[in-house]
């Protein structure tokens, strides 16, 4: 965990504090708590190890910081006191926002549009009586769930909680998640794709633990389980995790949950999200909120009462929350159209055969016996329903399982005495049917895909058009004889077609998701399996879908349509589905009734509910399928599976709460130093970040007689577009490694950074990245959010070049000397409980405590702001009696006004904690039997106890940021 300040030799030690180790001197810019003692990452400020990057342990080092009451006082000659004002800035921007601190600072200064209903996820998971923040996101599809995470992240850095953060998602979205979290909140994650491993495996050796070597990775489950990553993880820890599509570690017998259960006792944040994260079992979904609280469920498997309210938000497109805020920015569906097709004469005779002899065979059983003879006819079913070519691929991997059993080379093999004759028969009737739907040239016999064609033509796709359409089917096979077909019967190029799979490499699969982003990308029509039902993001260039064939589940449905109609889609998007008619069929008769009626509940539940797992109460995709099953073949009332809305049966009551209403966020507890913490982050000392970056930078690279544009780093700027373009040094070139690597490449921001600071602006040039002709998703210009690298970048240079344990002293509105100190409270892991800037005054030789206020009004007080005018101060050594005189006064005033109220709610927050984990244990005491939950759980509850100790304030810490005079007599 980040350790933000630790306790060395007689003093304290902070990132900002500049120390000595090995006679050099060096800025300490983190600090971390190991189990080794405290590890200092450092930045070499004297000259021998400038600009040098290092770590050390102060169980092997002696690191001396600088005593407060041994700084020097120096006159600040700079213009305006730029100096003084860039160091104090960078000394607050360094030092961590206080961790209870519920309020948000940064994240709403992102490039993302302010909506209310992503505030409330982020206050959910700062609310400050949680002693790790937690929380379960189960926003229904569309509603942005990577915004609310990006939020949460941003927030856990600015706390000084978030230097090492891991992120784990589907592969097929590792560069969209790397994308969104870059462009719009300025976080910089490592993406460990095959391809990022591989580059890994060249700049470490296999020894070396990757997950030391960068601090922010984003990797998918599939990698994670490889046998170097999982060997690391166990001997690892982050400030915070993320695990996007949560709902597949549920299963404990797999090894995502195995995974999961290393993680979670790991971090200290954790942040899981899901659109379905309920699955119909209670354990399943225990499995979740005991990753996020080891003691929220009972020893017997029950979740504690107001655990899920607590753990868990869920809101959906139709919420009081959400429907006023969204506006143009979701545009309303189109009413689906759901669209009859003509079947050919060789598929009539194909659904007969199935209808006849699989489904629904006059003897009342088919010609399969044994294992899976119930639900196999509904799988050749299903595989017609798909394709031609679905079907011969389900019928060949029948047929060699067969032939397996029997031990012959062909059906007609297969003696009339076998008890398996009567199958290989039916599989030899079928697959020659089926054959004919499938010529060897020319257009296959298949109504659906011929009304496909023609729909696609409608819409307006070809060659020449801008047009897109996804178009979604179960089966691979499915997949690439539509492209073969659609390419000729469209006329369009090798690369206007593309198909998307779990087949391909995860490169392969993020690469087909970003083009299609762009409008500059040849694809024309996506065509696409379920794998991208989860997660992508497909309309930025495409408001229209098409299921080809229809899955038997209205959460597969309502997962696929979410792939275009999400916050975002500024055209009513259209959702098309293809229905083959077999009314003649006897057999398959009611099938093209079930799936409308399926498509019309989807349809319900979307708008009524905001979430179509309500309906059924299945929550699975595999158990709604089922249940269809069951209707299909008779054994149940259509009705009675797929109810009307209005008629819904009395759910579970839990159940009901978890998935088709709102989840409220809990009112938070303000304690009585919230008021003063509020307003305690802005200093007013520069008009914005983008000033204090320019400010820097003229400071730093001013030579004189020379303007910044000649001092080494060929400052551009533009005011109308609050542009900043500048050519980074070696020191901030190496920080800028970390970035997304395609970023780096495709932008060249290594030769020349250009940044903005409208918010406005950087959002144009966002959705200019999609719309241009550059071929890249990556802004051309990047947007300055309050965590920008380069803003931290700029606070280290601003420190490191203040000679060690000096302190400015300016002219100010005073009408006697002042000292102003930062003062923090922190606990036994180095965290920040409070950080206040004060004031001390010189009363006629005795410095007493000024009344306290927010640092931007003392700060105006003074007259310290970006139009300050003021002289050099004469004979400022005449100051350093009295500042050795406050120290004690500051320390004095953290200790008996600011850390007992402060101290008495973490201890009362503790408290609780320390309560509930002892009311679980004596459950697990009386519980016969030891489950695997509830070994992980006591695992996970003896690292939270060891948290739990270290989480009361225990130290203050003070440091002078100037002295202020009054200012000379006219």
């Amino acid at each position: 965990m980040d350790a933000q300040i630790a306790e060395h030799a007689g003093g304290v030690i902070s990132p900002g504090s500049l120390v000595t180790v090995r006679d050099e001197t060096w800025l300490v810019t983190s600090v971390e708590d190991t189990p080794d003692g405290p590890l200092y990452a450092v930045r070499g400020v004297s000259d021998f190890v400038k600009d040098t990057t290092a770590s050390f342990y102060s169980t092997l080092d002696t690191i001396t910081p600088q005593n407060p009451e041994d700084s020097t006082v120096v006159a600040d000659t700079s213009p305006r006191y730029r100096r003084t004002r860039l160091w104090i800035e960078s000394t607050l921007r360094k030092t961590p926002v206080p961790i209870d601190h519920a309020e948000l600072t940064v994240s709403t200064q992102m490039l993302a549009d302010d909506l209310p209903y992503q505030r409330e996820a982020v206050e959910m998971a700062l609310d400050p009586e949680r002693i790790r923040p937690r929380l379960l996101i189960a926003d229904a599809v569309g509603l942005g769930k990577t915004l609310e995470i990006g939020m949460i992240l941003s927030e856990l850095i600015r706390r000084g909680r978030g230097r090492r953060i891991l992120i784990v998602c589907p592969r097929h979205v590792l560069e969209q998640m790397q994308h969104e979290l870059w462009t719009r909140f300025a976080i910089p994650f490592v993406r460990l794709d095959s391809e990022g491993v591989q580059q890994v495996k060249q700049q470490l050796p296999a020894s070396r633990n990757p997950f030391t070597f960068f601090e922010k990775v984003i990797i998918s489950m599939d990698t994670l389980k490889q046998d170097r990553f999982v060997h690391d993880l166990r001997h690892h820890r982050w400030d915070a995790v993320v695990i996007d599509e949560s709902h597949n570690v549920t299963n404990q017998s797999t090894q995502n949950n195995q995974l999961a259960h290393v993680l979670a006792p790991n971090t200290d944040a954790l942040v899981l999200a899901s659109a379905t994260p309920h699955n119909g079992s209670n354990d399943s979904f225990a499995q979740l909120i005991s990753l996020l609280e080891p003691t929220a469920v009972s020893p017997k498997r029950e979740i504690a009462e107001g655990a899920t309210q607590r753990l868990m938000i869920r809101r959906h497109r139709y919420s009081d929350s959400v429907k006023d805020e969204v506006g143009e920015n979701w545009a309303e569906r189109r009413p689906p159209e759901m669209l009859p097709v003509e079947a050919s004469p060789e598929e009539l005779a194909v659904a007969r055969e199935i209808a006849q002899t699989w489904t629904h065979p006059p003897a009342g059983h088919g010609p399969m016996s044994g294992r899976g003879s119930q639900l196999f006819p509904w799988t050749l079913a299903k595989a017609f329903l798909s394709s031609p070519v679905a079907l011969k691929e389900t019928l060949r991997n029948r047929t060699r399982e067969l032939l397996g059993k029997v031990e012959v080379d062909h059906l007609a093999e297969v003696p009339p005495t076998s008890t398996h004759a009567a199958e290989a028969d039916a599989l030899l009737r079928l697959t020659a049917l089926n054959d004919a739907c499938i010529p060897s040239d020319g257009s296959p016999r298949s109504g659906k895909y011929r009304r496909l064609v023609e729909l696609l033509k409608d819409k307006g796709v070809s060659r020449t058009s801008p047009e897109r359409v996804v178009v979604f089917a179960e089966r691979v096979a499915t997949l690439a004889w539509l492209r073969e077909h659609l390419l000729t019967d469209l006329k369009l190029k090798d690369d206007q077609i593309a198909v998307l799979h779990g087949g391909l490499t995860d490169v392969e699969q993020q690469r087909v998701v970003e083009s299609f982003k762009q409008s500059s990308s040849p694809i024309r029509v996506l065509i696409t399996g379920d794998i991208a039902s989860e997660g992508v993001n497909l309309h930025a260039q495409c408001h229209e879908l098409i299921h080809f064939d229809v899955p038997w589940s209205l959460i597969r449905i309502e997962q696929r349509n979410g792939r275009i109609d999400r916050y975002g889609q500024r055209t009513p998007p259209q959702i098309t589905a293809l229905l083959l008619d077999l009314s003649e069929v006897e057999g398959f008769d009611g099938d093209i009734y079930v799936l409308r009626r399926l498509l019309d509940r989807e349809k319900e539940a979307h708008e009524q509910l905001g979430d179509a797992a309500s309906l059924m109460q299945k929550y699975d995709a595999a158990a709604e399928e089922r249940a269809l099953i069951d209707v299909l073949r008779s054994a149940k009332d259509v009705e009675e599976v797929l109810p009307e809305v209005e008629q819904l049966h009395p759910m579970n009551a839990f159940l009901q709460g978890l998935l088709a209403q709102d989840s409220a966020p809990q009112p938070r507890r303000r304690d009585g130093h919230r008021a003063a913490q509020e307003t305690s982050f802005e200093t007013g000392l520069f008009a914005s970040d983008a000033d204090f970056l320019v400010s820097g930078l003229t400071e730093l690279h001013t030579q004189p007689g020379r303007p910044v544009s000649q001092g080494g780093v060929d400052l551009v700027l533009d005011e109308p577009t609050g542009l900043i373009q500048f050519t980074p040094g070696e020191d901030l070139g190496r920080r800028l490694d970390h970035l997304p690597q395609t970023y780096l490449a495709d932008r060249r921001v290594k030769e020349t950074l250009r940044l903005t600071s409208r918010a406005d602006v950087g959002s144009s040039r966002l959705r200019a990245a999609l719309d241009d002709d550059s071929g890249t998703n990556w802004p051309d210009v990047h947007f300055l959010g309050p965590i920008h690298p380069v803003l931290d970048w700029m606070s280290d240079r601003v420190l490191a070049g203040v000679p060690s344990g000096e302190v400015f002293a300016i002219h100010g509105k005073v009408d006697r000397p002042w000292i102003i100190f930062q003062g923090t409270l922190t606990t036994a892991r180095g965290q920040i409980v409070s950080s206040t800037v004060l004031g001390i005054a010189d009363d006629d030789g005795t410095p007493r405590a000024l009344p306290h206020v927010a640092p931007s009004a003392l700060f105006q007080e003074i007259g310290l702001d970006p139009d300050a005018i003021g002289t050099a101060v004469a004979d400022p050594g005449q100051y350093q009696a009295l500042l050795r005189a406050a120290v004690p006064v500051a320390r004095e005033f953290m200790e008996q006004q600011v850390a007992p109220g402060i101290t008495a709610a973490a201890t009362a927050r503790v408290e609780r904690r320390k309560a509930e984990q002892l009311r679980w244990e004596s459950d697990a005491a009386g519980t016969r039997g030891t489950s695997a939950l509830m070994l992980a759980t006591r695992d996970a509850l003896e690292v939270e106890k060891k948290l739990v100790s270290d989480m009361l304030p225990d130290r203050t810490f003070v440091r002078p940021l100037l002295v202020v005079v009054p200012r000379p007599q006219a």
